[in-house]
């Protein structure tokens, strides 16, 4: 087991992500006295703070996002004892090495959580391995986006490649510090239930959904040169589904679990030039309503022409033994009726209905991980209803829940950022995506947008605040299947 690290070098520190999910994952941490006790964190950005300014910064940011029953004085106030603060722009040398003279030693461990602009990435992790925050001891965090297609994915993986090798490389994907996508892995491997049934045997196919309400809030430089695939489905919603069809890993440790995801994102079916105009569709939202209230059409908030894609639906193949003809149907995109990250998995029906021509509509099962905004895992099931019927046996489909909120009332609800940030302290790989899995994941999708290039698809139009353009129903219909709205 690795050494857990001693100091927690933190880029990117007055930025929003900082604000709303890095600061109040570490200040739970250490509420809990889950972090070393030593721990020291020395906070960086380009704005120009002394320690007591940014150290007021991040207590006016923790007393506006953690909710205030979590909120205690004298936790608050040891943990901002912990904070030191140094200005750096990457553009210059001398500001690592004022960062290095703050940070002292490695020799007891330092994790770097690295959130900076694609365009000072090399800069920056040159000029911490100049300063010689790069050794042994040194492990760094990468948030993305690392790259936007697999050309330029490899380039920046080399450039950390040169200063930082793979096991001291932890690529965050937050959905993966999502406590319902942790106990997916449990819900498969710690039950004989669902095992026996969990292949082309027993499933009849398989929808993953990230759907949202807003528009670019904010990301208008970045999501306008990335487009929906690019966003989510190359990332999170590819992570999503490597974890429902892996087999089983030997052992739960990072080495074998990321073995057994890379295998099925490498049996992908490819959607290429032939194929991407019948297996995936593309949309952009005009003006409509969300949420009961008007909102502007993506061209009126951009601001200018464009094509991107701010949906995206495919159906998806894995080629393997275990999931021969069984469809995943992916979606995902912004202006939709609401917000949700689900997984939805439909069981076959049974092989003979002994209930036929007594009254008894027989539904095949069906099993709902909902991962945001309540995180829930739904079983439905074909229950008798009960009463005297002479007509014979009347059946309704019923849900069996495990509602995590009501299950573990007893536990606090942490945010992915937490368990992220703990296993990168602690130098625990599992829930961190290797190079193979990213450069897996893109050969996939650069394949897809090739093939939208070569039959010049163009997004299709759909109304904000519905499920996006009708071509997407129209994708799973084909084959007998509706979305799970």
């Amino acid at each position: 087991m690795t050494a857990p690290s001693e100091k927690l070098l933190l880029f990117g520190a007055t930025g929003d992500l900082s604000q709303r999910m890095l600061l109040p994952s570490l200040y739970g941490l250490a509420a809990d006295a889950l972090l070393p006790a030593d721990l020291r964190i020395i906070a960086t950005a380009r704005s120009a703070h002394d320690d007591a300014g940014f150290v007021a910064f991040a207590e006016q940011a923790l007393r506006r996002f953690v909710p205030s029953e979590r909120l205690n004085e004298e936790a608050l106030a040891s943990f901002l004892r912990r904070i030191a603060y140094v200005p750096v722009d990457a553009s210059k040398e001398d500001d690592f090495a004022a960062l290095a003279s703050a940070v002292g030693s490695t020799d007891k461990g330092l994790s770097i959580f690295l959130s900076t602009a694609p365009s000072l990435f090399e800069a920056t992790i040159g000029g911490l391995a100049r300063a010689g925050l790069a050794g042994d001891g040194v492990r760094i965090g990468l948030e993305k986006p690392l790259g936007y297609d697999m050309a330029s994915s490899r380039h920046i993986n080399d450039a950390v490649a040169a200063v930082f090798p793979e096991d001291r490389t932890f690529r965050i994907d937050h959905y993966l510090g999502k406590e319902t996508v942790q106990n997916l892995l449990a819900l498969r491997f710690a039950n004989s239930l669902f095992e026996p049934l969990w292949r082309e045997g027993g499933i009849d196919h398989v929808q993953i959904t990230v759907s949202e309400t807003v528009g670019l809030e904010g990301r208008v430089g970045f999501y306008d040169g990335a487009g929906a695939i690019r966003d989510m489905v190359q990332n999170h919603m590819l992570q999503l589904l490597a974890l429902v069809a892996m087999e089983p890993p030997a052992q739960f440790n990072a080495t074998a679990v990321r073995d057994e995801k890379v295998k099925v994102l490498r049996s992908l079916r490819p959607i290429d030039r032939a194929t991407a105009g019948t297996h995936s569709v593309i949309g952009q939202y005009g003006p409509g309503a969300v949420a009961g209230g008007a909102v502007p059409g993506y061209l009126d908030e951009l601001g200018k022409p464009s094509d991107t894609e701010t949906f995206v639906a495919i159906k998806a193949h894995i080629d393997n033994w275990r999931w021969n003809g069984v469809p995943f149907y992916l979606r995902t995109g912004k202006r939709l009726p609401s917000r949700q990250s689900e997984i939805f998995i439909q069981f076959k029906g049974v092989p003979h209905s002994i209930f036929d021509g007594r009254g008894a509509v027989l539904q095949p099962n069906k099993l709902i991980i909902r991962l945001q905004p309540d995180e829930n895992i739904r079983l439905m099931l074909m229950s008798k209803e009960p009463g005297l019927d002479r007509n014979g046996i009347r059946l309704r489909e019923m849900p069996l829940d495990i509602s995590m909120p009501n299950a573990f009332a007893d536990t606090r609800r942490r945010i992915a950022y937490e368990r992220l940030l703990l296993d990168l302290v602690e130098g625990d790989q599992t829930l961190f995506v290797r190079r193979d899995e990213v450069e897996a994941q893109w050969e996939w999708i650069d394949a897809i947008r090739d093939g939208w290039a070569a039959n010049a698809m163009k997004p299709k139009p759909y109304t904000a605040g519905t499920w996006g353009p009708s071509a997407a129903i129209a994708l799973t219909e084909r084959d007998g299947v509706t979305w799970h709205d």
